[in-house]
Protein backbone atom coordinates (compact mmCIF):
# COMPACT_ATOMS: atom_id res chain seq x y z
CA UNK A 1 0.00 0.00 0.00
CA UNK A 2 1.69 3.25 -1.05
CA UNK A 3 2.17 6.06 1.41
CA UNK A 4 1.30 9.46 -0.03
CA UNK A 5 4.39 11.67 -0.11
CA UNK A 6 3.96 15.02 -1.88
CA UNK A 7 4.37 14.48 -5.63
CA UNK A 8 5.78 10.99 -5.06
CA UNK A 9 4.23 7.84 -3.72
CA UNK A 10 6.39 5.99 -1.21
CA UNK A 11 6.32 2.19 -1.12
CA UNK A 12 8.14 0.60 1.83
CA UNK A 13 9.83 -2.62 0.73
CA UNK A 14 11.92 -3.24 3.86
CA UNK A 15 11.22 -1.07 6.91
CA UNK A 16 14.28 0.53 8.51
CA UNK A 17 15.24 -0.42 12.06
CA UNK A 18 17.44 1.22 14.67
CA UNK A 19 20.40 -0.84 13.44
CA UNK A 20 20.02 -0.92 9.68
CA UNK A 21 18.55 1.03 6.78
CA UNK A 22 15.50 -0.18 4.93
CA UNK A 23 14.54 -0.17 1.25
CA UNK A 24 11.90 2.02 -0.34
CA UNK A 25 10.58 2.79 -3.79
CA UNK A 26 9.56 6.26 -4.93
CA UNK A 27 6.93 6.40 -7.66
CA UNK A 28 7.10 9.83 -9.33
CA UNK A 29 3.54 10.89 -10.12
CA UNK A 30 2.12 13.50 -12.50
CA UNK A 31 0.93 15.63 -9.56
CA UNK A 32 2.36 19.01 -8.59
CA UNK A 33 2.30 21.07 -5.39
CA UNK A 34 2.43 24.84 -4.79
CA UNK A 35 1.72 27.18 -1.82
CA UNK A 36 2.14 24.39 0.78
CA UNK A 37 -1.32 23.18 -0.21
CA UNK A 38 -0.40 19.61 -1.04
CA UNK A 39 -1.44 17.99 -4.27
CA UNK A 40 -3.26 20.39 -6.56
CA UNK A 41 -6.37 19.36 -8.56
CA UNK A 42 -4.74 18.59 -11.90
CA UNK A 43 -2.24 16.04 -13.09
CA UNK A 44 0.29 16.99 -15.76
CA UNK A 45 0.64 13.97 -18.08
CA UNK A 46 4.22 12.77 -18.33
CA UNK A 47 5.60 14.93 -15.51
CA UNK A 48 6.42 12.01 -13.22
CA UNK A 49 8.49 10.09 -15.75
CA UNK A 50 10.27 13.23 -16.94
CA UNK A 51 11.33 14.17 -13.40
CA UNK A 52 12.24 10.60 -12.47
CA UNK A 53 14.62 10.34 -15.41
CA UNK A 54 16.24 13.64 -14.40
CA UNK A 55 16.60 12.40 -10.80
CA UNK A 56 18.28 9.18 -11.92
CA UNK A 57 20.67 11.13 -14.16
CA UNK A 58 21.54 13.48 -11.28
CA UNK A 59 22.16 10.72 -8.76
CA UNK A 60 24.63 9.11 -11.14
CA UNK A 61 26.24 12.47 -11.96
CA UNK A 62 26.68 13.29 -8.27
CA UNK A 63 27.95 9.84 -7.36
CA UNK A 64 30.61 10.21 -10.07
CA UNK A 65 31.62 13.42 -8.26
CA UNK A 66 32.04 11.53 -4.98
CA UNK A 67 28.69 12.39 -3.35
CA UNK A 68 27.14 9.48 -1.47
CA UNK A 69 23.41 9.18 -2.27
CA UNK A 70 20.47 7.03 -1.23
CA UNK A 71 19.84 5.92 -4.85
CA UNK A 72 19.93 2.16 -5.48
CA UNK A 73 18.44 1.52 -8.93
CA UNK A 74 16.11 2.86 -11.61
CA UNK A 75 12.84 1.04 -12.23
CA UNK A 76 11.62 2.37 -15.57
CA UNK A 77 9.76 4.44 -16.40
CA UNK A 78 8.98 6.44 -13.25
CA UNK A 79 10.29 4.73 -10.11
CA UNK A 80 13.53 4.47 -8.18
CA UNK A 81 14.60 2.12 -5.42
CA UNK A 82 16.47 3.84 -2.62
CA UNK A 83 17.90 3.39 0.86
CA UNK A 84 15.18 4.17 3.39
CA UNK A 85 15.97 5.82 6.72
CA UNK A 86 13.81 6.28 9.80
CA UNK A 87 11.83 9.45 10.46
CA UNK A 88 13.04 10.74 13.82
CA UNK A 89 10.55 11.35 16.60
CA UNK A 90 10.16 15.15 16.59
CA UNK A 91 9.91 15.12 20.40
CA UNK A 92 13.06 13.05 20.91
CA UNK A 93 15.99 15.24 21.94
CA UNK A 94 18.84 15.36 21.63
CA UNK A 95 19.00 13.85 18.18
CA UNK A 96 22.49 12.49 17.50
CA UNK A 97 24.16 10.51 14.68
CA UNK A 98 24.65 7.68 17.18
CA UNK A 99 20.85 7.26 17.09
CA UNK A 100 21.32 5.29 13.89
CA UNK A 101 19.94 5.79 10.41
CA UNK A 102 17.51 8.72 10.32
CA UNK A 103 16.36 11.38 7.91
CA UNK A 104 17.58 14.80 8.97
CA UNK A 105 14.50 17.00 9.65
CA UNK A 106 16.21 19.73 7.68
CA UNK A 107 16.56 21.03 4.14
CA UNK A 108 19.65 22.89 2.97
CA UNK A 109 18.97 25.54 0.35
CA UNK A 110 21.55 26.91 -2.06
CA UNK A 111 21.10 30.05 -4.13
CA UNK A 112 23.19 31.23 -7.07
CA UNK A 113 20.80 33.89 -8.40
CA UNK A 114 17.76 35.75 -7.06
CA UNK A 115 15.28 35.59 -9.96
CA UNK A 116 11.60 36.59 -9.89
CA UNK A 117 9.79 34.30 -7.46
CA UNK A 118 12.74 33.84 -5.08
CA UNK A 119 11.57 33.95 -1.46
CA UNK A 120 14.55 36.16 -0.63
CA UNK A 121 12.86 39.15 -2.29
CA UNK A 122 9.63 38.66 -0.32
CA UNK A 123 11.42 38.15 2.99
CA UNK A 124 13.57 41.25 2.46
CA UNK A 125 10.50 43.31 1.55
CA UNK A 126 8.59 42.44 4.75
CA UNK A 127 11.59 42.65 7.06
CA UNK A 128 11.92 38.95 7.83
CA UNK A 129 15.44 39.11 6.40
CA UNK A 130 18.16 41.75 6.09
CA UNK A 131 20.88 41.88 3.43
CA UNK A 132 23.47 41.25 6.15
CA UNK A 133 21.69 38.03 7.13
CA UNK A 134 22.55 36.57 3.74
CA UNK A 135 25.97 38.15 3.33
CA UNK A 136 24.91 41.03 1.09
CA UNK A 137 25.70 44.73 1.44
CA UNK A 138 22.44 46.05 -0.03
CA UNK A 139 19.00 44.85 -1.07
CA UNK A 140 19.66 42.94 -4.29
CA UNK A 141 17.73 43.67 -7.48
CA UNK A 142 15.53 40.99 -9.00
CA UNK A 143 17.70 38.71 -11.11
CA UNK A 144 20.87 39.39 -9.12
CA UNK A 145 23.65 36.85 -9.67
CA UNK A 146 25.50 36.23 -6.44
CA UNK A 147 29.28 36.33 -6.21
CA UNK A 148 29.21 33.13 -4.18
CA UNK A 149 26.43 30.67 -3.38
CA UNK A 150 24.13 31.55 -0.51
CA UNK A 151 23.38 28.67 1.87
CA UNK A 152 20.23 28.69 4.00
CA UNK A 153 18.45 26.16 6.19
CA UNK A 154 14.79 25.36 6.77
CA UNK A 155 12.61 22.82 8.53
CA UNK A 156 10.89 20.03 6.60
CA UNK A 157 8.15 18.75 8.89
CA UNK A 158 6.19 21.90 9.72
CA UNK A 159 2.92 22.82 7.99
CA UNK A 160 4.85 25.77 6.53
CA UNK A 161 8.61 25.26 6.60
CA UNK A 162 10.52 27.76 8.75
CA UNK A 163 13.88 29.27 7.90
CA UNK A 164 16.54 28.59 10.52
CA UNK A 165 19.84 30.10 11.56
CA UNK A 166 22.88 27.89 11.10
CA UNK A 167 23.00 27.25 14.86
CA UNK A 168 19.32 26.26 14.92
CA UNK A 169 19.80 23.97 11.94
CA UNK A 170 22.80 22.26 13.50
CA UNK A 171 20.91 21.67 16.74
CA UNK A 172 17.80 20.37 14.96
CA UNK A 173 19.84 17.93 12.86
CA UNK A 174 21.84 16.71 15.85
CA UNK A 175 25.22 17.25 14.19
CA UNK A 176 28.53 18.16 15.78
CA UNK A 177 30.68 20.97 14.37
CA UNK A 178 32.64 18.70 12.03
CA UNK A 179 29.52 16.99 10.69
CA UNK A 180 27.72 20.29 10.18
CA UNK A 181 30.69 21.65 8.25
CA UNK A 182 30.65 18.48 6.15
CA UNK A 183 26.93 19.07 5.46
CA UNK A 184 27.75 22.53 4.10
CA UNK A 185 30.69 21.29 2.02
CA UNK A 186 28.71 18.43 0.45
CA UNK A 187 25.90 20.87 -0.37
CA UNK A 188 28.35 23.22 -2.10
CA UNK A 189 29.71 20.27 -4.11
CA UNK A 190 26.17 19.29 -5.14
CA UNK A 191 25.46 22.87 -6.20
CA UNK A 192 28.71 23.09 -8.18
CA UNK A 193 28.01 19.84 -10.05
CA UNK A 194 24.38 20.68 -10.86
CA UNK A 195 25.13 24.29 -11.78
CA UNK A 196 27.97 23.19 -14.04
CA UNK A 197 25.74 20.71 -15.83
CA UNK A 198 22.98 23.29 -16.22
CA UNK A 199 25.44 25.70 -17.80
CA UNK A 200 26.63 22.94 -20.12
CA UNK A 201 23.09 22.42 -21.49
CA UNK A 202 22.24 26.13 -21.69
CA UNK A 203 20.21 26.53 -18.48
CA UNK A 204 20.54 28.69 -15.39
CA UNK A 205 20.49 26.78 -12.10
CA UNK A 206 19.25 29.64 -9.92
CA UNK A 207 18.67 27.80 -6.67
CA UNK A 208 17.85 24.42 -5.22
CA UNK A 209 17.72 22.35 -2.09
CA UNK A 210 19.10 19.14 -0.67
CA UNK A 211 17.98 16.76 2.05
CA UNK A 212 20.10 14.17 3.82
CA UNK A 213 19.95 11.07 5.92
CA UNK A 214 22.44 9.99 8.55
CA UNK A 215 23.44 6.42 7.81
CA UNK A 216 23.94 3.67 10.38
CA UNK A 217 27.70 4.16 9.92
CA UNK A 218 27.23 7.86 10.76
CA UNK A 219 27.85 9.24 7.29
CA UNK A 220 25.80 11.91 5.52
CA UNK A 221 23.89 10.55 2.52
CA UNK A 222 22.07 12.69 -0.05
CA UNK A 223 18.34 11.96 -0.27
CA UNK A 224 15.25 13.13 -2.20
CA UNK A 225 15.66 14.28 -5.85
CA UNK A 226 18.13 17.18 -6.19
CA UNK A 227 18.40 19.12 -9.43
CA UNK A 228 14.90 18.30 -10.69
CA UNK A 229 12.37 21.10 -11.35
CA UNK A 230 10.53 20.08 -8.17
CA UNK A 231 13.65 20.81 -6.10
CA UNK A 232 15.63 23.35 -8.16
CA UNK A 233 14.77 26.57 -9.95
CA UNK A 234 15.89 26.14 -13.57
CA UNK A 235 15.51 28.88 -16.17
CA UNK A 236 16.06 29.22 -19.91
CA UNK A 237 16.59 32.76 -21.18
CA UNK A 238 14.56 34.24 -18.33
CA UNK A 239 11.70 31.69 -18.52
CA UNK A 240 11.09 29.38 -15.57
CA UNK A 241 11.20 25.66 -16.39
CA UNK A 242 9.34 24.21 -13.44
CA UNK A 243 6.63 24.82 -10.90
CA UNK A 244 7.28 28.56 -10.64
CA UNK A 245 5.31 28.71 -13.90
CA UNK A 246 2.35 27.18 -12.06
CA UNK A 247 2.73 29.54 -9.10
CA UNK A 248 2.81 32.49 -11.49
CA UNK A 249 -0.40 31.39 -13.19
CA UNK A 250 -2.26 31.06 -9.87
CA UNK A 251 -1.03 34.44 -8.64
CA UNK A 252 -1.57 36.22 -11.96
CA UNK A 253 -5.09 34.84 -12.38
CA UNK A 254 -6.11 35.71 -8.82
CA UNK A 255 -6.44 32.07 -7.80
CA UNK A 256 -3.63 31.88 -5.24
CA UNK A 257 -4.51 29.88 -2.11
CA UNK A 258 -3.44 31.84 1.04
CA UNK A 259 -2.29 28.77 2.91
CA UNK A 260 0.05 30.64 5.26
CA UNK A 261 -2.86 32.77 6.50
CA UNK A 262 -5.20 29.79 6.71
CA UNK A 263 -2.66 27.95 8.86
CA UNK A 264 -1.98 31.03 11.01
CA UNK A 265 -5.74 31.47 11.52
CA UNK A 266 -6.12 27.84 12.55
CA UNK A 267 -8.48 26.94 9.72
CA UNK A 268 -8.70 23.11 9.45
CA UNK A 269 -7.45 21.73 6.15
CA UNK A 270 -10.85 20.17 5.57
CA UNK A 271 -12.24 23.72 5.34
CA UNK A 272 -9.64 25.13 2.98
CA UNK A 273 -10.98 26.29 -0.41
CA UNK A 274 -10.38 23.93 -3.29
CA UNK A 275 -7.84 25.36 -5.74
CA UNK A 276 -8.95 26.29 -9.23
CA UNK A 277 -8.03 23.89 -12.00
CA UNK A 278 -5.55 24.90 -14.65
CA UNK A 279 -6.95 25.94 -18.04
CA UNK A 280 -7.23 22.84 -20.27
CA UNK A 281 -4.78 24.24 -22.83
CA UNK A 282 -2.17 24.80 -20.10
CA UNK A 283 -1.72 21.08 -19.34
CA UNK A 284 -0.22 20.02 -22.70
CA UNK A 285 2.08 23.06 -22.59
CA UNK A 286 3.38 21.97 -19.18
CA UNK A 287 3.73 18.38 -20.39
CA UNK A 288 5.93 19.58 -23.26
CA UNK A 289 7.96 21.76 -20.88
CA UNK A 290 8.74 18.94 -18.42
CA UNK A 291 9.52 16.44 -21.16
CA UNK A 292 11.69 18.87 -23.15
CA UNK A 293 13.53 19.88 -19.98
CA UNK A 294 14.18 16.22 -19.13
CA UNK A 295 15.49 15.45 -22.62
CA UNK A 296 17.72 18.54 -22.63
CA UNK A 297 19.08 17.76 -19.17
CA UNK A 298 19.73 14.03 -19.65
CA UNK A 299 20.56 13.98 -23.36
CA UNK A 300 18.08 11.11 -23.79
CA UNK A 301 15.28 11.30 -26.35
CA UNK A 302 12.04 9.60 -25.35
CA UNK A 303 9.15 11.78 -26.49
CA UNK A 304 10.39 13.77 -29.52
CA UNK A 305 8.23 16.78 -28.78
CA UNK A 306 9.18 20.43 -29.21
CA UNK A 307 12.68 21.46 -28.21
CA UNK A 308 13.13 23.31 -24.94
CA UNK A 309 13.24 26.85 -26.41
CA UNK A 310 9.93 26.21 -28.20
CA UNK A 311 8.39 24.69 -25.07
CA UNK A 312 9.56 27.65 -22.97
CA UNK A 313 8.11 30.13 -25.48
CA UNK A 314 4.76 28.33 -25.32
CA UNK A 315 4.79 28.63 -21.53
CA UNK A 316 5.61 32.34 -21.71
CA UNK A 317 2.70 32.82 -24.12
CA UNK A 318 0.24 31.11 -21.75
CA UNK A 319 1.42 33.06 -18.70
CA UNK A 320 1.36 36.32 -20.66
CA UNK A 321 -2.29 36.02 -21.67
Amino acid sequence: MPVLNSTKNLHVIEPPTARREGVGVFEYTDHYTVFHYGRMPDAIPGKGEAICRMAVFNFRLLEDAGVRTHFRRFIAPNRIEFTLARLPDPTARPLTPASGNYLLPLQVLFRNELPPGSSVHRRLAVGDLTPADVGLDTVPPVGEKLKRPLIEYATTRDDVNRFLTAAEAQHLAGLDDEQFQALREVTLTINTVLTGHADKVGLSHCDGKAEYLMSSDQELVLADSPGTPDESRLMLDGVHCGKQVLRDWYVGSGNEIPTSKLIADGVPRSQWPRPASLPPDFLPVMTDLYRSLSETWTGEQHWHGPDLPAAARAVADVIGR
